[in-house]
């Protein structure tokens, strides 16, 4: 069975860092492409990022650039999204999900239905 967990979630002030993990099970990641998107209350759940299974070549929101780094350990069958300079606006639902092969073309703008495999999300919340 197909199962991923998002953690490292948490409430934190503007300009903390914090690290999401997405570890998977029942399966291997290696042949995976792995996706972060976030979902704001009120707002549709948008893309933040996508590392390739095939060259490890990384895309990032135009909101995110900068700030949050993607990377995969493949040996732990985990994913990680390194969030740094946290905004308010980066207050959301972080959910991590997996395409077979590579990333969407149309990198952070794909539709959430092109990613097959979703884990259940983390919060993350930004106040002071």
């Amino acid at each position: 069975q197909v199962q991923l967990v998002e953690s490292g979630g948490g409430l934190v002030q503007p300009g903390d860092s914090l690290r999401l993990s997405c570890a998977a099970s029942g399966f291997t990641l290696d042949d995976y492409s792995i996706g972060w998107f976030r979902q704001a209350p009120g707002k549709e759940r948008e893309g933040v990022s996508c590392i390739s299974t095939i060259d490890g070549s990384t895309v990032y929101a135009d909101s995110v650039k900068g700030r949050f780094t993607i990377s995969r350990d493949n040996a732990k069958n985990t994913g990680y999204l390194q969030m740094n300079s946290l905004k308010p606006e980066d207050t959301a639902v972080y959910y991590c999900a997996l395409i077979w092969g590579a990333c969407p073309v149309a990198g952070t703008s794909a539709a959430v239905y092109e990613y097959p495999y979703w884990g259940q999300g983390t919060q993350v919340t930004v106040s002071s």
